[in-house]
C-alpha cells in the first residue's frame, strides 16, 4: 500500500510541476512515469534508511525525489527568436 502512495505522490509532483511550468515541462507520459519512478524510489530508500520508524517522514521525501527527477525534463527558457541559432556568449 505504501508504494502505491509513492508513485501517486510523484504523480502529483510531476502535475504540478506541468501546470505551474508548461512551457518549460513537456506534458507526456515520461513526465509522469519520472514522477511515479521518483516517488517510488525516494519513499522505498527512505523508508529502508528508517526502517520503517517513521512514516510520516517518507512522504516528503518521496515527494522531493519525484520533484528533484522531474526537474531533470524541464528545458531551458526561450528567449528571442533566434535562442536556437546563436550560441551564447
Amino acid at each position: 500500500m505504501a508504494a502505491v502512495l509513492f508513485a501517486l505522490l510523484g504523480v502529483v509532483a510531476a502535475y504540478a510541476a506541468s501546470r505551474f511550468f508548461p512551457a518549460r515541462i513537456p506534458a507526456d507520459g515520461l513526465l509522469l512515469g519520472t514522477g511515479a519512478a521518483g516517488g517510488l524510489i525516494g519513499g522505498l530508500v527512505m523508508r529502508t534508511i528508517l526502517d520503517g520508524l517513521y512514516p510520516a517522514a517518507t512522504l516528503p521525501a518521496a515527494f522531493a525525489t519525484a520533484a528533484a527527477l522531474v526537474s531533470l525534463l524541464a528545458r531551458p527558457p526561450k528567449r528571442g527568436r533566434h535562442a536556437k541559432t546563436r550560441p551564447a556568449a
